[in-house]
């Protein structure tokens, strides 16, 4: 298989090494992404606290380049982040958001299962009354499916190319908020 793809994708061998262990020191971080000039993607303010994240990948989605990239970055910009790995189920990830008392759990979906998979965390949230944790995603989702899933509860949805540092800024401001308003 190797053999056939280096004959037919010359450049994607080169281009896409292996991903590293996931060890979470490892992360892959491209220069210049996280910040301005390539620095740490660091709050323009100083939280209100520091707040617990869970990062996951449901379903059988086995890419995990982009959330751990997000996970790197939220830790820089001073939050304390969880990442469960691959396939993890609803309840695997809602049980480890409840575990670790978490005040927001970031989604990442590349396979199109978004629709059915995010709204499943939310409601079994909702269903074990932790309706205050924010929940976030990213991934490969179409903007006509980004309207339903806020409408279902998700509070925000990144696609490819969003700046790292909109997404740390915009949890930031969503948890500071919260955090003001007495419900975290």
């Amino acid at each position: 298989m190797k053999e056939a793809m280096e004959q037919h994708f010359p450049e994607r061998t080169e281009a896409h090494p292996p991903n590293p262990a996931p060890d979470s020191e490892t992360l892959p971080v491209a220069a210049g992404q996280l910040g301005a000039g390539g620095g740490p993607c660091v709050s323009s303010a100083a939280m209100q606290r520091r707040y617990r994240v869970v990062m996951a990948k449901p379903g059988l989605d086995g890419h995990d380049r982009g959330v751990r990239v997000i996970t790197r970055a939220l830790r820089e910009a001073g939050f304390e982040v969880i990442y469960t790995g691959l396939h993890q189920t609803p309840q695997q990830i809602v049980e480890t958001v409840l575990q670790e008392d978490a005040d927001a759990v970031g989604l990442s979906i590349l396979s199109g299962a978004h629709l059915t998979l995010f709204p499943q965390v939310v409601d079994l949230l909702r269903r074990r009354d932790a309706e205050d944790v924010v929940v976030f995603g990213g991934g490969i989702i179409p903007d006509a499916d980004i309207a339903t899933l806020k409408a279902q509860g998700v509070a925000e949805v990144f696609t490819p190319g969003a700046p790292l540092g909109t997404i740390t800024a915009w949890l930031e401001a969503t948890l500071d908020r919260r955090e003001t308003a007495g419900t975290g």
